[in-house]
């Protein structure tokens, strides 16, 4: 999987401060050296101490080299501990640019595929959805209008930018109570 660089700007940055505790404590959990970490990753042990330290300059793809070497997943080394991975919300990679980022909002298992859907629901329309099968999930983003995401228990109200992911193997609702046309990308994860 090719992913960009993170910027050395960036080497401050909460993921990667997540990045090097979540290495550590994988390591160390599994009595792995920095060495025998980075022979297994493909990579330098300075590398890895770089990382460990906070003061390296790792491309994301690296981190998919370590992630498969500790055999976790990607998300488990970048994520805050202790946070659920349907709510990461961290910046992953900037560009020469302020407003050029990418922004990992949050991950959710996956059996055998994933579909990508782009909606679009009229001010005032409702798509009801039947449960699928357990293990589904959905992933939502916004990208213009707002939109409810009605459950059994509660309702989520979700503007542009903001996202939900959850289990779609239960009744749930696309409702917009807007005036406007929203908007949303939506990810099936079966």
């Amino acid at each position: 999987m090719m992913r960009n660089i993170l910027p050395s700007q960036e080497t401050s940055s909460p993921a990667l401060a997540h990045a090097a505790e979540n290495v550590r404590h994988y390591r160390q959990q599994q009595g792995l050296s920095q060495d025998e970490l980075a022979r297994r990753a493909g990579l330098s042990r300075r590398m890895i101490n770089g990382l460990e330290a906070g003061t390296a300059n790792i491309s994301l793809s690296n981190l998919d080299a370590i992630a498969l070497a500790l055999g976790v997943q990607f998300v488990d080394l970048v994520r805050p501990p202790q946070t659920d991975n349907s709510d990461i919300r961290s910046v992953m990679w900037r560009g020469a640019s302020d407003a050029s980022q990418a922004v990992l909002l949050g991950a959710a298992p996956a059996a055998n595929m994933v579909e990508l859907w782009t909606w679009a629901l009229a001010a005032g329309d409702r798509y009801d959805a039947q449960p699928d099968q357990s293990g589904f999930s959905e992933m939502i983003v916004v990208t213009a209008g707002v939109l409810d995401i009605v459950f059994e228990h509660e309702t989520r109200q979700l503007a542009v930018g903001e996202f939900a992911i959850f289990s779609s193997a239960q009744h749930y609702a696309y409702v917009n109570q807007g005036t406007v046309t929203a908007h949303f990308v939506r990810n099936v994860i079966t």
